[in-house]
């Protein structure tokens, strides 16, 4: 890993129905994502505020996480392949 992981990176995964529902259209699981968070090359701040962007080794994938800061739980939005 080449960067410092953010204070709520191992939280909670909780996961919104976007990406439950683009999950299988898009060729991931559960298990890839969780994986995806385990082999993260770099993580930047989204275009929207409170998220960010996790680019990932595998299959060439970032994802969109959000963390909730009262929950404690880091919620991901999205994930596609990049390219």
């Amino acid at each position: 890993m080449n960067f410092e992981r953010p204070y709520w990176w191992d939280w909670e995964l909780g996961f919104v129905s976007h990406v439950e529902d683009r999950m299988e259209e898009r060729g991931f699981s559960e298990v890839e994502l969780r994986t995806m968070l385990d082999d993260a090359t770099g993580i930047a701040q989204s275009r929207r505020p409170g998220r960010w962007v996790v680019s990932t080794r595998l299959a060439g994938k970032a994802w969109v996480v959000e963390p909730d800061m009262e929950e404690q739980i880091t919620y991901v939005v999205t994930a596609y392949s990049r390219g």
